[in-house]
């Protein structure tokens, strides 16, 4: 084995342990950080596979690629979403958006959440006629409607469908983030954390 093949083994071992400070004492190179195994992964995808964060935190200060993919095609960051690595993923997701001013993380659409009518009547530019009943009588206020990811209300949960308000207006999206508390999530905010241990595949 070559000085080169084993500080890579060294530097995938220590990916796979949470060795962090073996990363730091091995100061690894470019080269040796976009190298990858028999298996594809590079050491950050073992590290970002792990969860372990403080060695996510050493390669990627060592200089490892949060944007290199395999054959797989996942950047470090899926890797560790799909495991259930919260923090490993949040400090993956910090650091692409550092590099490039954009997030990884994907927004989950369509997307929707039921509010009694009650809590959209205080919206001051309600309009009184919306979800009214076939008969023209106002429904109750524990009429449940769907604020829908693209900020329309219908009275069924299919977006598009049924529609009482399309009326978007930078005011209406104030009111449904700080009135309503309403947030589209996206991949990340699904996650559950899991344990740390071995997740490649």
């Amino acid at each position: 084995m070559t000085a080169g093949s084993r500080r890579a083994s060294a530097l995938w071992t220590a990916s796979k342990t949470g060795d962090s400070k073996t990363i730091g004492d091995l100061a690894p190179t470019g080269e040796e950080l976009a190298a990858r195994d028999e298996a594809g992964w590079s050491a950050l995808d073992w590290a970002a596979g792990h969860g372990d964060a403080a060695t996510v935190t050493a390669l990627l200060a060592a200089g490892a690629d949060p944007l290199a993919t395999g054959e797989d095609e996942r950047p470090p960051y899926e890797i560790a979403l799909a495991a259930g690595h919260r923090e490993a993923a949040r400090i993956l997701r910090e650091k692409v958006q550092q590099s490039t001013g954009e997030d990884p993380a994907s927004p989950w659409m369509p997307y929707c959440r039921a509010y009694p009518l009650k809590a959209l009547r205080a919206y001051p530019d309600w309009p009184a006629e919306a979800a009214q009943s076939p008969d023209g009588d106002p429904p109750p206020d524990d009429t449940l409607v769907y604020l829908h990811h693209d900020l329309t209300v219908t009275s069924g949960i299919w977006p598009g469908e049924d529609v009482v308000f399309d009326a978007h207006t930078p005011q209406w999206e104030r009111f449904c983030q700080q009135e309503l508390g309403f947030d589209v999530p996206d991949d990340f905010d699904l996650v559950t954390e899991t344990t740390t241990g071995s997740n490649h595949g």
